[in-house]
């Protein structure tokens, strides 16, 4: 399968520009045959955390309506990064997927909220995991700070997950971070992540991309860009299951102990 990760610069509080540029990205790695195109986190608004009463996406509609039509127009997955999404009188970071005939097969909000951006004052946790199949294989997403929760990572792959996606607004003073955590979920849990981050900058903070894409032996099969654009991968799926059998780490876990 081919991934095409959308690197992105997010203009911050813009969503009419964001959506138009994400619908571009899509495009054209549609028309580069990728099987699934991932889009960052919060792209339709950035961290513009105190506007979000004029600026999220009511119930989804824009997002949904979007990533549903260029999805089954060009016959593609696309794993929507995440938005910033009003439902119920409350603001929550959402990932939506659609599959290649349009339909939305996946909804999550993001479960763990990071302090240090001030997403718990503004937006509302998840409390459900975000399984979901394309083309046949069982999928998993979470987003960027969940990464930092093992145990979350963990779940979904005993659900079935052999992808991983986590989209991401990573700062650029964490890099390492972020690489060191995504190669480590890949190992542990013999599973491909595929993970998206933004360029660009906020008010507050500077993002410098460095999406990846790691196979489950552990290799990087994409690692290091800081510019805008998109970047490609092929993934085997195969090597999931050969990985998994020559060390069978989910034979041997002690499920008497924890």
């Amino acid at each position: 399968m081919k991934a095409a990760c959308v690197q992105m610069n997010i203009l911050y509080g813009d969503p009419e520009q964001n959506f138009a540029r994400a619908e571009q990205y899509i495009i054209e790695a549609a028309e580069a045959k990728a099987d699934m195109i991932i889009l960052p986190e919060m792209w339709n608004t950035g961290y513009a955390l105190d506007s979000l009463e004029t600026l999220a996406d009511r119930d989804g509609t824009q997002t949904t309506e979007m990533l549903s039509r260029l999805a089954k127009k060009y016959r593609i997955n696309i794993i929507g990064g995440s938005t910033a999404v009003k439902r119920d009188g409350k603001f929550y970071n959402t990932m939506y997927v659609a599959d290649r005939s349009g339909t939305i097969t996946a909804q999550y909000d993001k479960a763990h909220l990071f302090q240090l951006m001030d997403e718990h004052l503004y937006i509302n946790p998840g409390q459900t995991g975000n399984i979901f199949s394309l083309d046949g294989i069982i999928c998993g997403g979470i987003i960027c700070y969940d990464l930092r929760f093992p145990e979350w990572v963990r779940t979904h792959v005993l659900n079935g997950a052999k992808i991983l996606f986590i989209p991401a607004q990573w700062p650029a003073n964490r890099v390492d971070h972020w690489q060191i955590l995504l190669q480590a979920r890949a190992i542990e849990n013999q599973c491909f992540i595929v993970a998206v981050n933004r360029t660009g900058s906020d008010r507050n903070n500077r993002f410098n991309g460095h999406s990846m894409v790691i196979a489950p032996w552990g290799e990087k099969l994409l690692c290091g860009e800081s510019k805008e654009g998109i970047f490609y991968a092929d993934l085997d799926l195969e090597e999931v299951d050969k990985v998994r059998s020559t060390i069978p780490i989910f034979q041997d876990r002690r499920t008497d102990l924890y």
